[in-house]
């Protein structure tokens, strides 16, 4: 799973939980899916937590310093007439 890309990671996820709630499984499948889906997840929160370590590496204090503060993501621009305000 090291080699999996997080949006890759989540579409498997959102398939196997349509896959469980569509239609009846035998256990054994059942089981299966939901083993796969567990490890998923498990794998997407670990990826989101290195994402917000990350941010909180690079923001800057006041001094202009790095230094870790909480991500707020009330403080994200937000979009507007379509385009997007996130830098390149």
């Amino acid at each position: 799973m090291a080699q999996l890309k997080f949006d890759q990671a989540l579409e498997r996820l959102e398939k196997i939980v349509q896959e469980m709630e569509s239609r009846e499984l035998p256990l054994e499948e059942g089981m299966k899916k939901y083993e796969e889906g567990v490890k998923l997840s498990r794998f997407c929160l670990g990826r989101l937590a290195e994402a917000e370590k990350k941010i909180e590496i690079l923001r800057r204090s006041l001094e202009g310093k790095l230094s870790p503060e909480p991500f707020e993501p009330d403080s994200i621009p937000e979009v507007e007439d379509g385009q997007d305000s996130r830098p390149d």
